[in-house]
């Protein structure tokens, strides 16, 4: 080798080592956005949490206390509810009609480049929307908004610092998302999970985007325990392992969740189907909805307020043994039909809470009736409660393993996890052999084919 080929070698290698070296600095600029992204969604869910909460109370607050009469403090409380949620649809149906429902099939779709992420408008539409279906007492969770939100923060950081690689915007929409499950349930590890399993099919696993993931998880964890609260989102004490005779009975468990989770979906689906086709009637037949919806749940909040909310009101007071069997039964049935009618009609909120609401009173309901055949084994109610909740979340959204570690994260009960399998598996088993489509899945698959069709 002459001296020429030499330096000519040499300039080649040193090049090399140069994009070499690049590429190993790219992850951490990666990183530097994914914290910024967590960050971001961190305080935002907080804020939207914290809008919430007080809408509510004040709603609640003002219905009661505002007249002396019963009657005009209930006309209060449903003209307030019902200028809440006509709000809300109003904002939707107006500005970004992807902002309706729960969001998470939005950014789903996202991931698979077939649904558009217009953040400009999508997060003061869903932020305000949000407040005013969750704040009327509708039977939504704040976790739909927050990962639609989560997601639309990434893809404006993508936007705003004129990103080009489409990798990137993949990575960031997906930081997004899991940071929006982290402050909805101040659940880091459910988070990750749930990006990884629900979103399977569209997460391009990879060293940098888990890695991006953990790291938007974290800083939105921060900011949830610095702005709001470090402690578990359920403070309901803990229980005891279940006792292994008694594990056969978590099998059962798990078969009656699923056949519920099934009917769950399929009722929902059902009921969009009618809804949708009652919109196409009338220009304004979706705002009166959420008027006549909103004005419902003003009435029920003065009448029977176990029923209204998302259900995070309910599930401490449950465990603690305040409702009696035939309450919890009617619970159990009305939030069920008031679920459905909420999620179906195009609020925008989420179904995670509520499904952890009548997963909490499906376990109560079973618990009882096991505690009563079975006294050897000493059942706790609770713990059939909390189990409930992943169970019935599992054959829901087709994630056990999302469902498993939240509701241990929400409540710091992780010596249940050996039941908590075993139900989970079990309903989730039974919803693939009925071939119940994933909730999230189907909502998808329906939203691209009306995209279809109306580009035909």
């Amino acid at each position: 080798m002459n001296h020429a080929e030499y330096v000519k070698l040499k300039k080649r290698v040193i090049l090399l080592h140069k994009i070499q070296t690049l590429q190993d600095r790219v992850p951490f600029i990666v990183l530097i956005f994914a914290a910024l992204i967590g960050t971001l969604t961190g305080i935002i869910g907080v804020a939207f949490q914290y809008a919430v909460n007080w809408i509510g109370t004040y709603r609640t607050t003002v219905s009661l206390a505002f007249f002396s009469s019963f009657y005009l403090n209930l006309l209060i409380s449903v003209v307030l509810s019902a200028l809440m949620a006509s709000l809300a649809y109003f904002l939707v149906k107006r500005y970004a009609p992807e902002s309706g429902g729960s969001g998470i099939p939005e950014i789903e779709g996202a991931l698979e480049n077939k649904r558009p992420v217009r953040w400009r408008r999508v997060l003061p539409v869903k932020f305000l929307s949000g407040l005013g279906a969750l704040g009327s007492g509708m039977i939504l969770g704040r976790e739909g908004p927050t990962v639609q939100i989560g997601g639309n923060v990434g893809k404006m950081v993508f936007d705003l610092f004129r990103m080009k690689k489409d990798d990137y915007r993949h990575i960031f929409i997906s930081t997004g998302a899991a940071a929006g499950i982290t402050v909805a349930f101040n659940a880091p590890l459910a988070g990750i999970i749930f990006i990884i399993e629900e979103m399977r099919e569209q997460f391009r696993f990879s060293n940098t985007s888990i890695k991006a993931v953990g790291v938007g998880v974290i800083m939105a964890c921060l900011m949830y325990q610095i702005l709001m609260s470090p402690s578990a989102l359920f403070q309901i004490g803990t229980f005891h392992a279940a006792p292994l005779e008694s594990l056969w009975i978590y099998i059962v468990f798990g078969v009656i969740l699923g056949l519920a989770g099934v009917l769950f979906n399929q009722t929902i689906l059902v009921s969009q189907t009618y809804f949708q086709k009652f919109y196409q009637k009338g220009k304004y037949y979706f705002i009166f909805t959420g008027t006549a919806i909103g004005a419902l749940f003003g009435l029920l909040t003065l009448v029977v307020p176990t029923i209204t909310g998302s259900g995070f009101a309910f599930v401490p007071p449950a465990i603690a043994g305040h409702y009696l069997f035939n309450t919890l039964c009617y619970i159990f049935i009305l939030r069920f039909m008031l679920t459905v009618m909420c999620f179906s009609s195009g609020a925008p909120g989420g179904i995670f809470s509520p499904t952890l609401a009548l997963g909490t009173a499906a376990g109560l309901i079973f618990g009882t009736l096991m505690q009563s055949s079975f006294p050897e084994y000493q059942i706790e109610l609770g713990a059939f409660a909390i189990i409930g909740m992943s169970g019935l979340f599992a054959s829901t959204i087709r994630a056990p393993l999302t469902g498993i570690v939240l509701v241990i994260e929400m409540t710091s009960n992780y010596q249940l996890i050996i039941p908590m399998i075993i139900t989970c598996l079990a309903s989730t088993f039974i919803a693939q052999a009925l071939n119940s489509q994933p909730l999230y899945s189907a909502i998808l698959a329906r939203t691209l084919k009306k995209q279809q069709d109306s580009t035909l």
